[in-house]
């Protein structure tokens, strides 16, 4: 098998914004940055793997701080977890007011890509050597949000929403249930 550092999967990008990505609040589109994610998250997959790969899901896409017009966006990618065609890809987004150099974080995020071969099926990737404290942390961390998600997913999917309980727990919550009656 072969076997490949996180280092050799890092990817860096850094993108000016201009006022054609902001939306109506004057501040940068998440959109905008999403896109540009899953295209970071493109790169670093694919150059790891040495295939084509696509986006499974993404997760934790949480907006810290708004980006402004004019300042420099950094996005830096490395593979945090590899399975068998699977990879999580760990996504860091800076942004830089380049006239006084004041730097923020503004977005973690993990993508899920999968390999894929000529013919679009999946294919193997290579195994990932950790070789420091932080990609041991990294990987193992991925292992536990892919236990969190499977146990999230299998919990969702045994839910019965129309239990008493259910509905009485919809009590706390701003909404009103006006479902029909069965006609006995």
């Amino acid at each position: 098998m072969d076997f490949k550092s996180v280092k050799d999967s890092e990817v860096f990008i850094s993108v000016l914004m201009q006022p054609s990505h902001s939306n109506f609040g004057g501040k940068i589109h998440g959109g905008y940055i999403l896109s540009l994610m899953d295209q970071i998250a493109f790169a670093c997959a694919s150059k790891f793997s040495g295939a084509y790969c696509v986006t499974a899901s993404v997760d934790t896409v949480d907006f810290r701080n708004p980006i402004e017009i004019g300042e420099l966006v950094t996005m830096k990618a490395s593979i945090n977890y590899v399975g068998r065609s699977s990879m999580v890809v760990g996504i860091r987004v800076e942004s830089e007011n380049i006239q006084n150099g004041f730097v923020k974080h503004c977005n973690s995020s993990y993508f899920t890509m999968v390999a894929k071969d000529e013919t679009g099926n999946t294919t193997t990737v290579p195994g990932l050597i950790l070789n420091s404290e932080i990609d041991l942390r990294r990987f193992v961390k991925s292992i536990r949000r892919i236990e969190m998600k499977k146990a999230h997913r299998e919990d969702y999917q045994a839910l019965d929403v129309s239990t008493p309980e259910s509905l009485e727990m919809l009590s706390q919550y701003n909404v009103q249930v006006n479902l029909p009656q069965d006609n006995e």
